[in-house]
């Protein structure tokens, strides 16, 4: 009955998730279905856009040419008409000598007869019918204005659609995800030298498999890239997995996309849980500051631990060892708010929403520069409200105390180590919990400051106490190469190492 049971329960958890797909490719299908008419009306409008400019410009050079022909027209009609107007003078001068010339045949005197004919002899000589030319000074031929549009006709009828890219295929065994970052490499299914860049789109998800149409997430475009391989860099890993597809374009267009590969993309990402901390600290997500005006709302503590809040409560004598209240646990992010009593006292401390349960995980942590006294370390979840981190055997940190003079110390079941090293303006945070490793790191250079070495044997929460000053976490950090490394080295060096790293 019950392995039936069991049975029945994958059968109906398997139809689900088919449920899921198909839903979600019905969304696609649809979405799709959109997507050709919307593109379909894009096109036809910028065909008529195409044509209307090719339009334009073919009425502008039949314009052009047109205004050239008539020019023409008018300079040759203007010389034959100056021609002919010379013309018309030579033919009324020559008229007058020839007529002139006829009556001089006529005279009897020789002496007015031999001075008649010089005169009309000068005169001829001298006359413009002699001396203008009787050849058109232009010709009527306007073949060379003449156009002849064979090969552009023949042009225009040749043009079809644009050649478009095919999609590029993403080579997933090429792609990596490593520190923060993601490679992605793709390859053309067949040699375009018409291929001008590539166009890389992604976006984060939390579902495995096909992009959601329906996904808040907005898709992120690098344009421009010239090699088939990118590198996404800096990113911030708040989601489980990372959808890229690709599509490459020439001058003109961009082709099909590629098929969409999900990638995986581990991070621990938490807040900081506003609910259970100190009064004295203000606390937004991911970011917490010492406030000496919050508690003042609060109810007065009964006892010595209030009357001296304005001092640094590191400097004072230890009261860890005194039995605290009993306390809720958190399980989870989404029971981890409001499911603790607030710290008081002088346990200015807050705690990471989410649980550590299993795996290899790290934050890092910026302080601001005239913070006097803070620890970053990470505590069970029974640490009690007027407990500090490190004062506790369910609790490890290390500690920065910048009152009077600065000491930075590791802590752990209220016993300390003086780390004698520079103090880092970043910390990065690793904790190996099925390894039982604590490490914590100079997180500009990757420095190793010091490691806790124990087995963790309850879930555990990020932990931060701050006094007078701030910090901010930064997660969805994948575990850096270097420190990767480094955890590697230092797990070989087992025996004289572990008693360096460890408080007794």
């Amino acid at each position: 009955m019950d392995e039936q049971r069991e049975t029945l329960q994958r059968i109906v958890s398997t139809l689900a998730n088919k449920n899921d797909e198909i839903h979600n490719f019905i969304d696609m299908l649809n979405h799709t279905i959109k997507n050709v008419q919307i593109n379909s009306s894009n096109a036809i409008s910028e065909l008529d856009e195409e044509f209307d400019g090719l339009y334009s410009v073919l009425d502008e050079m039949k314009g052009s040419m047109t205004n050239t022909i008539q020019q023409e027209e008018a300079s040759k009609i203007q010389a034959l008409q100056d021609q002919l107007s010379q013309c018309n003078d030579a033919l009324e001068s020559s008229e007058e000598l020839l007529e002139l010339a006829v009556q001089s045949l006529d005279i009897k005197d020789h002496e007015e007869f031999l001075k008649t004919a010089r005169q009309i002899k000068d005169r001829v000589t001298m006359a413009s019918a002699f001396r203008i030319s009787l050849k058109p000074k232009v010709s009527d031929s306007m073949s060379h204005l003449m156009v002849d549009f064979t090969l552009e006709r023949r042009m225009l009828q040749a043009v079809k659609f644009l050649p478009v890219p095919k999609a590029p295929e993403i080579d997933l065994a090429a792609c990596l995800v490593a520190d923060n970052c993601i490679t992605v490499a793709w390859r053309m299914p067949e040699e375009d030298s018409r291929v001008d860049h590539f166009i890389l789109e992604y976006k984060k998800t939390n579902f495995d498999g096909l992009p959601r149409v329906k996904d808040e997430q907005r898709w992120e475009l690098i344009d421009y890239i010239k090699a088939t391989e990118y590198t996404l860099s800096g990113l911030k890993f708040d989601t489980k997995y990372m959808n890229l597809r690709v599509q490459a374009c020439n001058k003109a267009v961009a082709g099909e996309y590629s098929d969409p590969v999900t990638l995986e993309t581990k991070a621990f990402v938490f807040s900081l849980d506003s609910t259970s901390s100190h009064l004295n600290l203000k606390v937004e997500d991911t970011y917490v500051e010492w406030d000496p005006t919050g508690g003042k709302g609060q109810e007065k503590i009964k006892g010595k631990e209030n009357k001296s809040s304005g001092q640094n409560p590191l400097l004072k004598s230890n009261r860890s060892s005194t039995l605290s209240p009993k306390r809720t646990s958190i399980s989870s992010r989404s029971s981890a708010r409001g499911s603790r009593d607030r710290f008081i006292g002088e346990s200015y401390t807050v705690l990471g929403d989410t649980a550590i349960e299993s795996g290899q995980h790290y934050w890092e942590v910026r302080v601001q520069k005239d913070c006097k006294s803070y620890s970053v370390g990470v505590t069970y979840r029974n640490l009690g409200k007027f407990d500090q981190l490190g004062k506790t055997n369910s609790s490890w940190c290390i500690h920065i105390n910048n009152w009077l003079q600065t000491t930075f110390s590791a802590k752990h079941n209220n016993k300390t180590k003086i780390l004698d090293i520079p103090v880092p303006d970043r910390i990065g945070v690793y904790c190996d919990f099925d390894g039982g490793h604590l490490a914590f790191y100079n997180a500009n250079s990757k420095e190793l400051l010091h490691t806790f070495r124990t087995k963790f044997t309850q879930p555990l929460l990020p932990g931060f106490m701050i006094w007078c000053g701030g910090l901010t976490v930064n997660t969805g950090l994948q575990v850096p190469s270097p420190v990767k490394t480094l955890q590697k080295n230092e797990n070989g060096l087992s025996g004289s190492t572990n008693s360096l790293n460890n408080i007794a």
